[in-house]
Parts: structure tokens; C-alpha cells; sequence
């Protein structure tokens, strides 16, 4: 297929062309100028050369073309062969839409170049300049939204339920992490609710709108953990695939990286982790190349770092520089009033789309003998299994939850045998003990400052008053 402007081939703007479509192409134009083979303006009308604030077009005939349009792109065009069909120059304090056509003779060969200003004000663009933003903008936000789906997060802080003092100290150290960007280390049981709080974090910082990327190092094999971190670069071994592969960190930047389970990291790991926290830059296997990346790194561990540091097995510089804060989430044993209000988010949950089921006072109160080793993860199992086999029954009670709870492994203490309606207290009751507690514990930690002691607890200074005064 022949090519328009292909210097190889016969179809060219000859003169004989240029003849014909000259006068049309000028009459329309708001200047006409052309050069010859060596750039040397060979011709210009009258009205470029108002433009250009010449006073005889006579002066300029001859002259190289750059001399008097200061970084003209016509020399490239006679040097190419090819068009420059809608080009912005800016002259002066004038932006001119300019098209430039060049010129050849009948042995094909560059004669020179012609140019025709299209436009000498901008104004009369500025709808159609002003749709191509807003399709661009568009077409960005659209990219963004696609690179963050399934980036994102679930969760709020609002999800992490419990009224007990020390639930509430976790969400109060939670906003606070929330607030500045520093690595933020989560220490925690299997099952305590480790990753929900990361999200919420997250969802509370400035890099809500990036993305959040969660990995459990727990799950990768050691061998592919450097790659599953910092990319692959394209053919870096043997069956790689061709193209290059982001790692958690490129697929993180700008946004949230969520390293759960920590602890688990191998030690070859440990410093090449600890120089991309530090320098803010990745090296993808088999590249030579770094790549700078923006992340904010939340860790979560239900290992002892500081005994894992005590023996060699993390190293400490690593360590101090995940643990900038450090927010310790309770085990479920040591938070045992928040049952009730767990059971009944968990139940919401687990219901979803179906009829709504409570669970009794005395069934909480069943609950609160177990030790429970698996913490919350664990609870809402227990609970699933208690629905599954309700038989369609709205009120999960004691008998029911005595089925499904290993009784067997009751903390210490507590005596399968003993009738439960010698330990129930009502959930009501329960509840006020714990909120009287949370109050009288932040009172004490503030010195009786009640306005530092309705922050710590996450309430306004009116519903502390009005908590105080009924409690007291």
C-alpha cells in the first residue's frame, strides 16, 4: 500500500498540486509562508507577516526561516519528508495552530515546505480543549478506579466491635495511627481481629483513595516471597513470562501494604525489606533498575518479636523500624463483655439475606466460661455451627450453644456440670458493669479529666456526663 508523504513512493504535494489547493488552503488560513530545500523563506503573504510584526515581506525573502521564527519546526519538516499536520507554536505572546506540508519535485525529491496558521487565537478551540480534559480526567479516574478494584478495603473502624476498656484503647490507638504516616505494628492472637483493624486504619488515613494491598507471608513459600514483594522483571529465570510483574509494593504505591504475619519472614528477606521501607524504592528480580514506590506499611504479628530479636531469629533494625507504633489487640478471654455485642454483629453478619437471629442472655453468659484459643475467628464459627443446625429457630439459646461449644476445653475455673442459671447474669447488667468499668478506668488514667477521659473513650463529652451521672 502506498504511503501519503512516503519520500519512496510517487505520491507527493508537487507543484503542480500545490497550484490547485494553494489558493483555497491561504484564502482560509490566517497566514501562508513557505521555504526552500536549504530552510531559506522563499515566499510569505501579507497577513503572516502582520502576525509576525513585519512591516515588508519583501525584507524576510532569503533569509533562513529560524532567524525570523525563532525554533521553526519547517527545517525538520524539509529534513524529513513528513508532515507536521496540527502543531501549537508559540510566538512571542501568541500561540498559533499551525499545519505543515512539504514539498517535492518531479523526481520526488524535497523541494522545500509550506505552512499555513490555522488559527492565530486559541479562544475559538477552547470548547473542544475543554472536552479533551474532561474526557482525559475521565479516562484517568477511570484507570485509577480500575487499578484500585479489588485493592481496596471492607472494613471501618466501626467493625471492629467492643465498649470495654480495652477494646476501646485499640480504637483510640487505631485513629491515632490513622492520623500520621508511620509504620504501625499490630500485635495480636491468631483470630483477634488483626487485618480488620489494618483496613480500618487505612480507611481513616490520608490514603483512603490508594490502594491497599494485603499478603500473608505465612501462606508464600520462601522462594517466591522476593518476587511476590518486588516484581519480576521480564525473562528474569528460566519460564518467566516475557513481561514484566509488579510486586506488592508497586501494586501498593500510593496506598496501604498489609504484612500479616510478619514474624514468619525469612531472615534473606528481613534486609531487603528493611531497605525498601528505608529508601522508599524497589529492585524487581532480574533488573538492574530501581523503582521508587510510595507506600505506608501496617504489620500485624501473633508471634513474640521481641523474644524473636532476644535469640537472632528477626532482625532488630527491621524490627524498630515496623514498630514505630505499636497497637497490642487483647485476645477475646480478656475482653469478655464485649460477648454480647459481638455475637450480635457476627449473627447480623451471618444472617445476611436471611431471617434475623438472636441470641439469649443466658447463651452469652455460656459463652464466657470458654477460653477461647481461636478469639473471635472462632467465636463466629461456633456461632455459624449453632445457626446451621437453629432448624430454622430465631433464638440460638443455651442447649443449643452447649451442642456446638467444646465444653471439654472450658478455662480455668469454669465446670462443665455446674447448671449455667447459676452463673447467668443479665446481658443488660453485664453491659453497665463493663461501661461503669471503661468510665472509672479513663477516669483514673486522666487524672479525673473528664473532658481527656470522654476522648479516650471515643464518646462526646455529653453522653460522658450522662453515662457518669446514671453509673454514679
Amino acid at each position: 500500500m502506498t504511503m501519503p508523504f512516503d519520500t519512496r513512493s510517487g505520491n507527493h504535494l508537487t507543484r503542480e498540486l500545490i497550484e490547485v489547493l494553494f489558493p483555497m488552503f491561504e484564502q482560509a488560513s490566517a497566514g501562508a509562508i513557505a521555504v526552500d530545500r536549504q530552510g531559506r523563506i522563499s515566499w510569505i503573504n501579507s497577513r503572516y507577516a502582520r502576525l509576525l510584526g513585519l512591516s515588508d515581506t519583501h525584507s524576510v525573502i532569503g533569509r533562513p526561516v529560524c532567524s525570523v521564527i525563532a525554533r521553526s519546526r519547517m527545517p525538520e519538516v524539509v529534513e524529513s519528508g513528513r508532515p507536521l499536520l496540527l502543531d501549537i507554536m508559540e510566538y512571542k505572546t501568541q500561540q498559533l495552530v499551525v499545519t505543515r506540508l512539504p514539498l517535492f519535485d518531479e523526481l520526488g525529491e524535497v523541494s522545500g515546505a509550506v505552512a499555513f496558521v490555522l488559527y492565530d487565537d486559541l479562544q475559538p478551540l477552547t470548547p473542544l480543549v475543554s472536552k479533551y480534559r474532561r474526557l482525559h480526567q475521565d479516562l484517568q479516574a477511570a484507570r485509577r478506579a480500575l487499578a484500585r478494584q479489588g485493592r481496596s478495603t471492607r472494613y471501618q473502624l466501626a467493625d471492629f466491635a467492643g465498649a470495654t476498656p480495652a477494646a476501646l484503647e485499640v480504637k483510640r490507638r487505631a485513629r491515632l495511627a490513622a492520623g500520621r504516616d508511620i509504620p504501625v505494628l499490630l500485635l495480636g492472637e491468631t483470630g483477634t481481629g488483626k487485618e480488620v483493624l489494618a483496613q480500618s486504619i487505612h480507611a481513616l488515613s490520608a490514603r483512603a483513595s490508594g490502594p491497599f494491598v494485603g499478603v500473608n507471608l505465612a501462606a508464600i513459600p520462601e522462594n517466591l516471597l522476593e518476587a511476590e514483594f518486588f516484581g519480576v522483571a521480564p525473562g528474569a529465570y528460566t519460564g518467566a513470562d516475557k513481561r514484566s510483574r509488579e510486586g506488592k509494593f508497586q501494586l501498593a504505591n500510593g496506598g496501604t501494604l498489609f504484612l500479616d504475619e510478619v514474624g514468619d519472614m525469612p531472615q534473606a528477606l528481613q534486609a531487603k525489606l528493611l531497605r525498601a521501607l528505608q529508601e522508599q524504592e524497589v529492585e524487581p528480580l532480574g533488573s538492574n533498575q530501581v523503582v521508587p514506590v510510595d507506600v505506608r506499611v501496617l504489620a500485624a504479628t501473633s508471634r513474640d518479636l521481641t523474644e524473636m530479636v532476644a535469640d537472632g531469629r528477626f532482625r532488630s533494625d527491621l524490627y524498630y523500624r515496623l514498630n514505630v507504633l505499636e497497637v497490642r489487640i487483647p485476645p477475646l478471654r480478656e475482653r469478655l463483655g464485649d460477648l454480647g455485642v459481638l455475637c450480635e454483629g457476627l449473627l447480623e453478619d451471618i444472617c445476611s439475606g436471611h431471617s434475623r437471629v438472636e441470641i439469649t442472655d443466658d447463651a452469652v453468659a455460656l459463652l464466657a466460661h470458654y477460653h477461647w484459643p481461636g478469639n473471635i475467628r472462632e467465636l463466629r464459627n461456633v456461632l455459624e455451627r449453632a445457626y446451621t443446625m437453629s432448624e430454622q429457630a430465631e433464638l440460638l439459646d443455651v442447649e443449643l450453644i452447649n451442642r456446638v461449644l467444646p465444653l471439654q476445653e472450658k478455662r480455668a475455673g469454669a465446670v462443665s456440670t455446674v447448671p449455667v442459671a447459676m452463673a447467668v447474669r443479665p446481658l443488660a447488667e453485664v453491659l453497665a458493669d463493663a461501661e461503669a468499668a471503661a468510665i472509672q478506668a479513663a477516669l483514673q488514667q486522666t487524672g479525673g479529666n473528664r473532658a481527656q477521659a470522654a476522648r479516650l473513650l471515643g464518646i462526646s463529652r455529653s453522653v460522658f456526663y450522662e453515662k457518669l451521672a446514671r453509673y454514679s
